[in-house]
């Protein structure tokens, strides 16, 4: 744990000398899902391989940059391609950027990916907002030692995903006329996708989206006390009594055609947040 402490601290003393600002959101993107950079007012672009102690991201569509700058006037920390347990990291390791932003200051985490839909209502291309989840990677961020100063020991998380900020996105999403699904997310480890027999058994437990990120970030984001909103893009569904092949491609190029509603989703909501300066 003294060890993992020091690169936490390592990380963030580099970032605190280069940073032109707190972050107070931070934002963290999956797989086709980047493009959200456009609408940033760039201070400070790094690739994570340039940060002291960040992984690297391995996934395709994972452009593997920290962006920091301001959308509609919130200052923010924007994370183009995140880390997987797959990848072969601990979810310590992984989550280990959204530890360091904590520390820096950021108080609200703002998390999407592109999922798998279970849930037969849901379309491809549907945005759903997350309010709960069920992990299934066989590993906790807060596993180990706990260090006091960063979080409790046993987080409550039976609150994980804000209310607020689900209905403030909610009134975005209405204002622009982009539907809104509400779901369970449920994180499997990977890389391999999903059997018809594992489909239908995820969706017996509850879980109306599947992939195979997101969960680890959240729980290290609730433990600092951030809040945090989280959103599936639904790249495809699959019934399990008519299963069709998944293709990491299919996934990559329905998650990239919904990835401007999700951009007008995430801009508008930044500009009605209330980001005061420290």
């Amino acid at each position: 744990m003294n060890s993992y402490r020091q690169k936490v601290e390592e990380a963030l003393e580099f970032l605190e000398k280069r940073l032109p600002f707190r972050p107070s959101v931070t934002i963290m993107l999956g797989t086709g899902l980047g493009g959200l950079s456009e609408a940033m007012e760039v201070e400070l672009s790094l690739p994570y391989r340039a940060i002291p102690n960040f992984p690297v991201s391995t996934a395709p569509e994972h452009a593997g940059n920290l962006l920091v700058g301001r959308i509609g006037g919130t200052r923010c920390a924007l994370f183009q391609g995140r880390f997987h347990y797959y990848e072969g990291y601990s979810t310590r390791k992984l989550t280990l950027p959204v530890r360091v932003m904590s520390l820096a200051g950021s108080r609200v985490l703002v998390t999407c990916n592109a999922s798998g839909g279970l849930n037969l209502n849901f379309e491809s291309g549907d945005l759903m907002l997350i309010k709960d989840h069920i992990n299934l990677i066989p590993d906790n961020p807060l596993r180990g030692e706990n260090i006091e100063e960063w979080g409790p020991r046993f987080p409550d998380l039976s609150d994980a995903y804000s209310q607020a900020l689900r209905k403030l996105a909610r009134g975005v999403g209405g204002s622009f006329g982009i539907l809104l699904r509400e779901g369970v997310f449920v994180c499997v480890p990977g890389p391999s996708l999903e059997t018809p027999a594992e489909t239908r058994y995820l969706r017996l437990i509850g879980a109306d989206a599947v992939a195979m990120s997101l969960v680890p970030e959240v729980i290290v984001a609730r433990h600092a006390g951030m809040e945090v909103l989280g959103i599936s893009v639904i790249a495809n569904v699959n019934n399990p009594d008519d299963f069709r092949p998944i293709l990491i491609e299919d996934v990559v190029a329905q998650a990239e055609k919904s990835e401007k509603n999700l951009e007008r989703l995430l801009e508008g909501l930044l500009m009605e947040y209330p980001d005061e300066e420290e």
